[in-house]
């Protein structure tokens, strides 16, 4: 049996599992773990979870053990060379007048490995760039280019909802969101309510999509005809989570009619 233990990276980010057969590893030690980026230093955030199938244990990463006092100061000194290395690219990026905007550097901790990360909004060449930062930091460069999703959820921030943002918290993934999912929820499509830190579409739209499908199921249409008790009429607005419809009959003003059920 094999210990699974919850990593982080950085404060309030999201866990990554990793497993271990040290049996004296507790919430806020410092480890050294193999990642796909290579060997790095993180925080047990949270208690173990036992995993007793091979199959499991094999698709985490090792912890290699817990980090000592020279590991630490080590992981420190790697991050203020990175602060300067982000520096000196931003200054080669400029001089270069390259369209991008280099938001992050990264060194592995053994520094076999320099982690450029950048925005841009089009395909970028950066041969010559790669080439010029190996010859400066004599290490293996890699330039990583994200989009905006993946910078908020490296910063972090709060939302409007008061939290911190999902993706920063515990997204591992992003999903695809549609501007049809504002749609189905009623929600007024105004780019100050829909969308995130990013300027993309909510992340949290998709989360109560497919109950708001399924509450729609067999409900009319906004604009089609409706009976109710006080005659035909046109229905003006289709309350999905009530199940419950607002129709305009002609000499009776609106009424409201309940049509079908929730999945609430």
């Amino acid at each position: 049996m094999n210990n699974i233990v919850g990593i982080t990276f950085e404060k309030k980010a999201k866990a990554y599992n990793f497993v271990t057969n040290e049996e004296g590893l507790n919430i806020g030690d410092y480890v050294l773990v193999e990642t796909s980026k290579g060997r790095q230093i993180g925080i047990v955030k949270t208690d173990f979870l036992k995993i007793k199938k091979e199959e499991e244990i094999n698709a985490f990463k090792p912890i290699i053990r817990k980090a000592t006092t020279a590991d630490l100061k080590k992981h420190e000194d790697n991050k203020i060379e990175a602060k300067d290395a982000l520096k000196t690219c931003k200054q080669i990026v400029d001089r270069r007048k390259m369209k991008m905007l280099v938001t992050k550097a990264e060194y592995t901790f053994d520094k076999e490995k320099l982690i450029f990360s950048f925005l841009s909004d089009s395909r970028v060449d950066f041969r010559e760039l790669v080439k010029e930062l190996a010859s400066i930091f004599h290490t293996r460069i890699e330039l990583l280019q994200i989009g905006v999703r993946d910078k908020a959820k490296e910063v972090g921030g709060v939302g409007s909802c008061g939290q911190v943002l999902c993706c920063h918290r515990y997204m591992e993934k992003f999903d695809n969101i549609s501007i049809n999912m504002a749609k189905n929820q009623n929600i007024a499509l105004n780019p100050n309510k829909i969308n995130g830190q990013c300027g993309r579409l909510l992340c949290c739209l998709k989360y109560e999509d497919e109950c708001y499908k399924e509450c729609k199921k067999g409900m009319p249409k906004v604009g089609s005809s409706y009976e109710t008790k006080e005659g035909v009429g046109k229905i003006i607005s289709v309350d999905v989570l009530n199940g419950t419809l607002l129709v305009n009959v002609p000499g009776h003003g609106n009424v409201e009619e309940k049509s079908g059920t929730c999945c609430k």
